[in-house]
Protein backbone atom coordinates (compact mmCIF):
# COMPACT_ATOMS: atom_id res chain seq x y z
CA UNK A 1 0.00 0.00 0.00
CA UNK A 2 0.94 3.60 -0.59
CA UNK A 3 2.71 5.47 2.71
CA UNK A 4 -1.11 6.98 3.79
CA UNK A 5 -3.99 4.72 2.90
CA UNK A 6 -6.38 5.45 0.33
CA UNK A 7 -9.84 5.67 1.38
CA UNK A 8 -13.26 5.32 -0.50
CA UNK A 9 -16.21 6.64 1.06
CA UNK A 10 -19.46 5.24 0.23
CA UNK A 11 -22.04 7.80 1.38
CA UNK A 12 -21.79 11.00 2.23
CA UNK A 13 -24.65 11.78 4.55
CA UNK A 14 -23.90 12.93 7.74
CA UNK A 15 -22.10 9.97 9.19
CA UNK A 16 -20.18 9.69 5.84
CA UNK A 17 -19.11 13.51 5.70
CA UNK A 18 -18.05 12.96 9.35
CA UNK A 19 -16.06 10.47 8.79
CA UNK A 20 -14.77 11.99 5.72
CA UNK A 21 -13.52 15.07 7.46
CA UNK A 22 -12.14 12.96 10.76
CA UNK A 23 -10.04 10.96 8.32
CA UNK A 24 -9.27 14.42 6.15
CA UNK A 25 -8.53 16.58 9.53
CA UNK A 26 -7.96 14.75 12.42
CA UNK A 27 -7.07 11.54 12.18
CA UNK A 28 -3.45 10.10 10.65
CA UNK A 29 -2.26 7.87 8.17
CA UNK A 30 -5.28 7.85 5.35
CA UNK A 31 -6.67 10.10 2.86
CA UNK A 32 -9.83 10.43 1.34
CA UNK A 33 -9.47 9.87 -2.33
CA UNK A 34 -12.70 8.49 -3.90
CA UNK A 35 -16.49 9.40 -2.78
CA UNK A 36 -19.53 7.99 -4.09
CA UNK A 37 -23.37 9.01 -3.30
CA UNK A 38 -26.64 7.61 -4.52
CA UNK A 39 -26.88 11.63 -5.10
CA UNK A 40 -23.95 13.20 -7.12
CA UNK A 41 -24.11 16.37 -6.16
CA UNK A 42 -24.04 15.60 -2.62
CA UNK A 43 -21.01 13.60 -3.13
CA UNK A 44 -19.54 16.26 -5.04
CA UNK A 45 -20.44 19.01 -2.28
CA UNK A 46 -18.56 16.99 -0.04
CA UNK A 47 -15.47 16.62 -2.05
CA UNK A 48 -15.46 20.67 -2.52
CA UNK A 49 -15.59 21.34 1.51
CA UNK A 50 -13.67 18.43 2.52
CA UNK A 51 -11.51 16.22 -0.18
CA UNK A 52 -10.69 18.89 -3.17
CA UNK A 53 -8.52 15.61 -4.80
CA UNK A 54 -10.79 12.93 -4.19
CA UNK A 55 -12.24 11.49 -7.05
CA UNK A 56 -16.28 11.34 -7.09
CA UNK A 57 -17.66 8.11 -8.68
CA UNK A 58 -20.88 7.50 -9.99
CA UNK A 59 -21.49 4.01 -8.97
CA UNK A 60 -20.38 2.56 -5.54
CA UNK A 61 -18.59 -0.99 -7.33
CA UNK A 62 -16.73 1.50 -9.77
CA UNK A 63 -15.28 3.20 -6.19
CA UNK A 64 -15.02 -0.30 -4.78
CA UNK A 65 -12.96 -2.21 -8.02
CA UNK A 66 -10.61 1.01 -8.64
CA UNK A 67 -7.19 0.49 -8.48
CA UNK A 68 -6.55 3.91 -6.26
CA UNK A 69 -8.90 2.87 -3.12
CA UNK A 70 -6.66 0.73 -0.64
CA UNK A 71 -10.26 0.94 1.80
CA UNK A 72 -13.32 1.29 2.07
CA UNK A 73 -15.88 3.08 4.02
CA UNK A 74 -19.43 1.63 3.84
CA UNK A 75 -21.75 4.91 5.20
CA UNK A 76 -24.20 4.47 2.66
CA UNK A 77 -28.26 3.51 3.78
CA UNK A 78 -28.42 0.65 5.81
CA UNK A 79 -29.90 -1.48 2.98
CA UNK A 80 -27.00 -1.43 0.54
CA UNK A 81 -24.51 -2.59 3.01
CA UNK A 82 -24.29 -6.21 2.21
CA UNK A 83 -23.65 -5.92 -1.52
CA UNK A 84 -20.69 -3.15 -0.56
CA UNK A 85 -19.13 -5.42 1.91
CA UNK A 86 -19.49 -8.38 -0.35
CA UNK A 87 -17.89 -6.24 -3.04
CA UNK A 88 -15.10 -4.86 -0.96
CA UNK A 89 -14.31 -8.83 -0.07
CA UNK A 90 -14.14 -10.18 -3.20
CA UNK A 91 -11.81 -7.05 -4.06
CA UNK A 92 -9.79 -8.51 -1.03
CA UNK A 93 -10.16 -4.80 0.22
CA UNK A 94 -10.58 -3.99 4.30
CA UNK A 95 -13.89 -2.46 4.92
CA UNK A 96 -15.57 -0.50 7.90
CA UNK A 97 -18.78 -0.52 7.70
CA UNK A 98 -21.01 1.68 9.64
CA UNK A 99 -24.41 -0.31 11.55
CA UNK A 100 -26.07 -2.00 10.56
CA UNK A 101 -23.91 -4.73 8.87
CA UNK A 102 -26.70 -5.93 6.89
CA UNK A 103 -30.37 -5.67 7.61
CA UNK A 104 -31.01 -8.91 8.12
CA UNK A 105 -29.36 -11.94 9.82
CA UNK A 106 -29.43 -13.82 6.32
CA UNK A 107 -27.56 -11.03 4.72
CA UNK A 108 -24.98 -10.26 7.56
CA UNK A 109 -24.34 -14.20 7.30
CA UNK A 110 -23.57 -14.04 4.19
CA UNK A 111 -21.01 -11.38 4.96
CA UNK A 112 -19.53 -13.70 7.74
CA UNK A 113 -19.18 -16.46 4.95
CA UNK A 114 -17.33 -14.39 1.83
CA UNK A 115 -15.05 -13.44 5.03
CA UNK A 116 -14.17 -17.22 6.38
CA UNK A 117 -13.69 -18.21 2.38
CA UNK A 118 -11.26 -15.02 2.36
CA UNK A 119 -9.38 -16.61 5.30
CA UNK A 120 -8.65 -13.46 7.28
CA UNK A 121 -10.60 -10.52 8.31
CA UNK A 122 -11.15 -7.63 6.76
CA UNK A 123 -14.40 -5.91 7.70
CA UNK A 124 -14.77 -3.89 10.52
CA UNK A 125 -18.43 -2.82 11.62
CA UNK A 126 -18.95 0.53 13.62
CA UNK A 127 -19.83 -0.44 17.09
CA UNK A 128 -18.38 2.55 18.31
CA UNK A 129 -18.90 2.00 22.20
CA UNK A 130 -16.22 -0.55 22.70
CA UNK A 131 -13.52 2.73 21.94
CA UNK A 132 -15.52 4.95 24.33
CA UNK A 133 -13.76 5.53 27.40
CA UNK A 134 -15.93 5.33 29.82
CA UNK A 135 -17.19 1.92 28.80
CA UNK A 136 -13.77 0.71 28.88
CA UNK A 137 -12.81 1.79 32.24
CA UNK A 138 -16.01 0.55 32.89
CA UNK A 139 -14.37 -2.87 31.22
CA UNK A 140 -11.95 -2.75 33.01
CA UNK A 141 -13.55 -2.50 36.56
CA UNK A 142 -15.85 -5.47 35.35
CA UNK A 143 -13.43 -7.74 34.61
CA UNK A 144 -11.33 -7.33 38.13
CA UNK A 145 -13.46 -5.52 40.71
CA UNK A 146 -16.45 -6.63 41.30
CA UNK A 147 -16.77 -9.89 41.34
CA UNK A 148 -18.64 -12.49 38.87
CA UNK A 149 -21.69 -10.16 37.01
CA UNK A 150 -25.28 -10.66 38.11
CA UNK A 151 -27.13 -8.16 36.50
CA UNK A 152 -27.00 -4.97 34.37
CA UNK A 153 -29.62 -2.11 34.51
CA UNK A 154 -28.86 0.34 31.96
CA UNK A 155 -31.25 3.04 29.84
CA UNK A 156 -31.01 4.76 26.27
CA UNK A 157 -32.95 7.93 26.07
CA UNK A 158 -33.42 10.44 23.29
CA UNK A 159 -34.44 13.61 23.43
CA UNK A 160 -36.93 13.14 20.84
CA UNK A 161 -37.10 10.61 17.66
CA UNK A 162 -38.71 11.91 13.98
CA UNK A 163 -42.09 10.98 13.18
CA UNK A 164 -40.87 8.47 10.64
CA UNK A 165 -39.29 6.34 13.70
CA UNK A 166 -40.94 3.37 14.57
CA UNK A 167 -41.21 0.94 17.00
CA UNK A 168 -39.00 -1.64 15.65
CA UNK A 169 -36.76 0.60 15.12
CA UNK A 170 -35.74 1.14 18.71
CA UNK A 171 -33.95 -2.30 18.66
CA UNK A 172 -32.52 -1.96 14.55
CA UNK A 173 -31.44 1.50 15.57
CA UNK A 174 -31.00 2.26 19.10
CA UNK A 175 -30.93 -0.74 21.23
CA UNK A 176 -28.35 -2.03 19.02
CA UNK A 177 -25.53 -0.66 20.20
CA UNK A 178 -26.46 -1.84 23.93
CA UNK A 179 -26.73 -5.57 21.77
CA UNK A 180 -23.19 -5.03 20.95
CA UNK A 181 -21.80 -3.75 23.72
CA UNK A 182 -23.09 -5.73 26.38
CA UNK A 183 -21.61 -8.94 24.83
CA UNK A 184 -18.21 -6.99 24.76
CA UNK A 185 -18.59 -6.07 27.86
CA UNK A 186 -19.87 -9.31 29.54
CA UNK A 187 -17.41 -11.65 27.47
CA UNK A 188 -20.89 -13.17 26.78
CA UNK A 189 -23.72 -14.10 24.62
CA UNK A 190 -27.67 -13.70 24.51
CA UNK A 191 -29.69 -17.34 25.62
CA UNK A 192 -33.07 -15.33 25.60
CA UNK A 193 -35.07 -11.51 24.94
CA UNK A 194 -38.66 -9.90 26.01
CA UNK A 195 -39.85 -6.46 25.89
CA UNK A 196 -42.41 -5.22 27.86
CA UNK A 197 -43.66 -1.54 27.40
CA UNK A 198 -44.79 0.66 30.22
CA UNK A 199 -47.35 3.42 30.09
CA UNK A 200 -46.49 4.97 26.91
CA UNK A 201 -45.84 8.39 26.59
CA UNK A 202 -47.52 11.76 25.54
CA UNK A 203 -44.68 12.44 23.12
CA UNK A 204 -44.73 9.96 21.21
CA UNK A 205 -45.76 9.23 17.46
CA UNK A 206 -48.48 7.45 16.28
CA UNK A 207 -46.88 4.24 14.81
CA UNK A 208 -44.50 4.32 18.23
CA UNK A 209 -44.56 2.76 21.25
CA UNK A 210 -42.64 4.56 24.09
CA UNK A 211 -40.72 3.96 26.29
CA UNK A 212 -39.76 0.41 26.14
CA UNK A 213 -38.23 -2.20 28.32
CA UNK A 214 -35.82 -4.68 27.08
CA UNK A 215 -35.23 -7.92 29.33
CA UNK A 216 -32.03 -9.90 27.94
CA UNK A 217 -30.51 -13.31 29.33
CA UNK A 218 -26.73 -13.90 28.78
CA UNK A 219 -25.51 -17.55 28.35
CA UNK A 220 -23.87 -16.87 32.23
CA UNK A 221 -27.56 -16.62 33.56
CA UNK A 222 -26.52 -12.63 33.90
CA UNK A 223 -29.66 -10.64 33.89
CA UNK A 224 -30.09 -7.06 31.87
CA UNK A 225 -32.96 -4.73 31.37
CA UNK A 226 -32.42 -1.53 29.35
CA UNK A 227 -34.83 1.30 29.33
CA UNK A 228 -35.34 2.78 25.20
CA UNK A 229 -36.70 5.58 26.00
CA UNK A 230 -36.81 7.77 22.77
CA UNK A 231 -38.71 11.13 23.68
CA UNK A 232 -37.67 11.90 26.93
CA UNK A 233 -37.54 15.32 26.19
CA UNK A 234 -34.49 16.11 28.42
CA UNK A 235 -31.51 15.03 26.22
CA UNK A 236 -29.79 12.34 25.22
CA UNK A 237 -28.57 9.92 28.13
CA UNK A 238 -26.53 6.58 28.12
CA UNK A 239 -27.18 4.92 31.43
CA UNK A 240 -25.21 1.90 32.54
CA UNK A 241 -24.83 -0.24 35.89
CA UNK A 242 -23.09 -3.51 36.60
CA UNK A 243 -23.63 -5.97 39.71
CA UNK A 244 -21.52 -7.88 40.36
CA UNK A 245 -21.27 -10.32 43.49
CA UNK A 246 -18.94 -7.91 44.96
CA UNK A 247 -19.83 -4.62 44.13
CA UNK A 248 -21.08 -2.18 41.63
CA UNK A 249 -19.74 -0.19 38.43
CA UNK A 250 -21.40 3.07 37.38
CA UNK A 251 -20.79 3.95 33.30
CA UNK A 252 -19.07 6.94 34.31
CA UNK A 253 -21.00 10.32 32.89
CA UNK A 254 -19.31 12.87 30.30
CA UNK A 255 -17.15 15.29 31.36
CA UNK A 256 -19.29 18.39 32.24
CA UNK A 257 -18.58 21.50 34.07
CA UNK A 258 -20.65 21.45 37.23
CA UNK A 259 -22.38 25.55 37.92
CA UNK A 260 -23.82 26.93 40.85
CA UNK A 261 -25.80 29.27 39.46
CA UNK A 262 -29.70 30.86 39.94
CA UNK A 263 -29.87 29.33 43.44
CA UNK A 264 -29.61 25.53 41.38
CA UNK A 265 -26.71 23.62 41.02
CA UNK A 266 -26.23 22.39 37.42
CA UNK A 267 -24.39 20.04 35.35
CA UNK A 268 -24.88 20.24 30.88
CA UNK A 269 -26.60 17.28 29.59
CA UNK A 270 -25.80 16.43 26.01
CA UNK A 271 -28.85 16.50 23.55
CA UNK A 272 -26.53 15.14 20.16
CA UNK A 273 -25.24 11.58 20.13
CA UNK A 274 -22.62 12.39 17.66
CA UNK A 275 -21.01 14.99 20.51
CA UNK A 276 -21.88 11.94 23.68
CA UNK A 277 -19.08 9.56 21.48
CA UNK A 278 -17.45 12.10 19.52
CA UNK A 279 -14.08 10.57 20.98
CA UNK A 280 -15.14 6.65 20.33
CA UNK A 281 -15.57 8.06 16.68
CA UNK A 282 -12.13 9.28 16.56
CA UNK A 283 -10.78 5.93 17.85
CA UNK A 284 -12.43 3.14 16.19
CA UNK A 285 -11.55 4.78 12.62
CA UNK A 286 -7.76 5.42 13.97
CA UNK A 287 -7.83 1.75 14.50
CA UNK A 288 -9.52 0.99 11.08
CA UNK A 289 -6.39 2.59 9.53
CA UNK A 290 -4.14 0.99 11.69
CA UNK A 291 -5.46 -2.36 10.24
CA UNK A 292 -5.82 -1.61 6.46
CA UNK A 293 -2.59 -0.20 6.90
CA UNK A 294 -1.77 -3.31 6.73
CA UNK A 295 -4.48 -4.91 5.01
CA UNK A 296 -6.65 -6.32 7.37
CA UNK A 297 -9.18 -5.59 10.14
CA UNK A 298 -9.38 -4.89 13.75
CA UNK A 299 -12.26 -4.05 16.00
CA UNK A 300 -15.75 -5.34 15.97
CA UNK A 301 -15.64 -8.18 13.16
CA UNK A 302 -18.39 -8.98 10.87
CA UNK A 303 -19.46 -12.14 13.44
CA UNK A 304 -20.18 -9.15 16.17
CA UNK A 305 -22.62 -7.72 13.66
CA UNK A 306 -24.24 -11.28 12.51
CA UNK A 307 -24.80 -11.89 16.34
CA UNK A 308 -26.27 -7.91 16.32
CA UNK A 309 -28.74 -9.42 13.93
CA UNK A 310 -29.45 -12.56 15.02
CA UNK A 311 -30.36 -10.82 18.31
CA UNK A 312 -32.20 -7.65 16.94
CA UNK A 313 -34.37 -9.99 15.31
CA UNK A 314 -34.95 -11.77 18.60
CA UNK A 315 -36.42 -8.11 20.15
CA UNK A 316 -38.61 -7.32 17.85
CA UNK A 317 -40.48 -10.68 17.35
CA UNK A 318 -40.46 -10.28 21.38
CA UNK A 319 -42.28 -6.71 20.41
CA UNK A 320 -44.74 -8.27 18.67
CA UNK A 321 -45.55 -11.43 20.72
CA UNK A 322 -44.65 -10.29 24.48
CA UNK A 323 -43.03 -13.56 24.61
CA UNK A 324 -39.91 -14.45 26.09
CA UNK A 325 -37.81 -15.23 22.53
CA UNK A 326 -35.01 -18.25 22.62
CA UNK A 327 -32.04 -16.88 21.04
CA UNK A 328 -29.91 -19.45 19.53
CA UNK A 329 -26.45 -18.93 18.02
CA UNK A 330 -24.28 -20.94 15.45
CA UNK A 331 -20.48 -22.20 15.94
CA UNK A 332 -18.55 -19.33 15.58
CA UNK A 333 -15.84 -19.82 12.97
CA UNK A 334 -12.78 -20.05 13.87
CA UNK A 335 -11.26 -16.97 12.02
CA UNK A 336 -13.26 -14.71 14.95
CA UNK A 337 -11.79 -16.77 18.11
Amino acid sequence: MTEKVRVGVIGTGMIGQDHTRRIQQVLTGAKVVALNDYAPDAAEKVRASLAPEAQVFEGAEDLIASDNVDAVLVCSTGSTHEAFVLGAIAAGKPCFCEKPLATTAVGAKRIVDAEVAHGSRLVQVGFMRRYDPGYIALKEVVDSEIGQPLMVHAAHRNQTVPAQYVTPMAIHDTLIHEIDVFRWLLNDDYVSAQVIFPRATSKKHANLKDPQIVLLETSKGIRIDVEVFVNCQYGYDIQCQVVGEEGLAYLPEPMSITKRKNATLQNTILTDWKDRFIASYDFELQDFIKAASNGTAAGPSSWDGYVAAITSDACVKAQESGAIVPISLPDRPALYN
